[in-house]
Parts: structure tokens; sequence; C-alpha cells
């Protein structure tokens, strides 16, 4: 049997990224074969990943990167079972790099960044941090046309909400402004006229009912089904919002003033839609040391 050494467990540590038992374990098993020991881990790790992987992982962060000239930019979240993986160093790395490959590889798509290697990473996060850790989503904003318009974004400052927004005219400070307005406010489209049919029928058929239980004469009901569907799609349309740094003053007359123009704008909060999974932690911790 091969001697372990202190040393060939630190440069293992040092390519794979994971706990020194792991490390000097899979030496032992490979019989010192460095490049052996390295292939089972990465296939334990796809295992442990596996087991992991039906877990909801609703946590995480949203990060973005804008282009230099200001005519790209992309947002994307990460996701983790727990707040407390969210802020570990090597979730935070693996993040980042997940951020940098879906700035060059413009055209990839979460399946697009996988492929591309991000997978093994994963995989070998999951093994070492004992959560599941996911690549939800990824959005793009571009100009083609250069100085077309502006590219701007705002993360807020837990890494919870992040905004990407394209904009003409106006400069970096108001499309940043912009960007926050929406992270706050949390607007459905930029336009009045944007807002689905479907959520019109919607609101028309809820406001109508409650309406009729008024008992008011049908000419009056249909004035207060219209004020309210007015109220509605002022609320969620950016343009009709109050900004938010000062409430007397629309979105849409703020970017008016500076000749200026929101094309589109992409708003990522992290875990929105997903069903979190209630957990008691007395049965949590209780399941863990039976399997122990």
């Amino acid at each position: 049997m091969a001697n372990i050494t202190a040393g060939m467990v630190k440069e293992l540590r040092e390519r794979t990224g994971l706990g020194m038992m792991d490390c000097k374990k899979a030496l032992t098993e490979a019989d010192g074969d460095m490049e052996r020991a390295i292939d089972d881990l990465r296939k334990a790790s796809g295992i442990k990943a596996a087991k992991k992987a039906s877990r909801v992982a609703a946590e995480g962060v949203v990060l973005t990167k804008i282009a230099e000239d200001g005519n790209y930019g992309v947002v994307i979240e990460i996701n983790s079972e727990t707040d407390f993986a969210a802020r570990d160093e090597n979730f935070l790395d693996f993040a980042q790099q997940a951020l940098e490959l879906a700035y060059s590889n413009s055209k990839a798509d979460v399946a697009g960044l996988l492929g591309a290697g991000l997978e093994d990473v994963r995989s070998a996060l999951v093994q070492k941090i004992g959560e599941n850790c996911n690549v939800r989503r990824v959005e793009r904003l571009q100009f083609t046309d250069e100085n077309a318009g502006i590219v701007e974004s705002y993360v807020h400052s837990n890494n919870k909400i992040a905004v990407l927004i394209s904009v003409t005219g106006g400069d970096e400070a108001l499309a940043r402004d912009v960007a926050m307005h929406i992270a706050a406010i949390n607007p459905l489209v930029v336009r009045a006229e944007d807002v689905p049919e479907e959520d019109i029928a919607k609101e028309t058929e809820i406001y109508s009912a409650q309406a009729r239980e008024s008992g008011k004469p049908e000419e009056i009901i249909e004035k207060m089904i219209t004020g309210r569907l007015r109220k509605f799609v002022a609320e969620v349309s950016l343009l009709e919002q109050p900004f938010v740094k000062d409430p007397d003053v629309t979105v849409g007359k703020l970017l008016s003033d500076a000749d200026a123009s929101v094309v589109q704008f992409v708003r990522f909060e992290v875990g929105e839609g997903i069903e979190k999974e209630e957990i008691d932690f007395a049965d949590e911790v209780a399941a863990q040391v039976k399997g122990s």
C-alpha cells in the first residue's frame, strides 16, 4: 500500500476543494494514484449531488455583470437550500464563476452553462457544502448597435433582488435609478398597454363580483369597475408609478424629462415562484441522527 503523505493530501485538497478526510480516504483507496483519486471523488460527488437534487433550493443569490461599453448585461440566479449556505465562500465563488461563464457565453441557457463545464463544479460544491445547489435562470439584455442605448443594473445589498434594464437616452445614473425603483416596487410591465389581456380579464371578473355585491345600479357598477381597472393598470405599469425616490413625479415623467425611454427590464428575486418545503427542525435533526 502506498504511503499517503500530508503533501499528497494537500495537493488533492487544492485540486478538488474537498475536505482533508475525504481526500485522504480517496488517496488511500486509490493506492496513492492522484488522478484515480480525483476521478473517484468526482464520481462520489455526482452520487451525492444526485441524492440531494430532489431537495428544494429556494435560497441563494442573484448577480449581474455589465459590459464596459454599457451595451450588454447579464443577470443570473443561483440557488441553495439555506441562506446560511448562500453566504458560504465556496457557494459565492461558484455563483461568480457561473456569472462570468454566462457573461462570456452570450447565447447559453442554463443547460448550456452546465454543459460547458459548470456541472462538474456544481456537483463538487454539493459534496463540499452538503446542500443542493442549482443554476436556476439567466437572462441577458443587449443593444447590437453601438451607442444605441444603455444597459444598466441594480442589485440590492443582500443580493436577493436584481434588475437588468435597457434604456435609450438619459445616462447610467438615470438607468440605475429606474432599475432601483423596479427592484423596490416590482412593476409587471413597462407601459399600461403591455398589461396582458388575461390579467385584465381576471381583475375585471373580480371587480365585477365585488361591485355587484354593493347592490348599486348597473351604470354605477360599470363606473366602479372601470375606475378599479384603471387603478390596477397604473399600479403595475412602470411608467405610471410614482418614482420611489420622489413620489411627486411618475417614472414616465422622470424619463421624458431626460428624453429617455425604457426598452425592457428583467427583475429576478431569489426563490420567487418556488414552493418552499416546510421542515420541522427537530424532525430533520432526528432523521440525520438516525441516518448516521
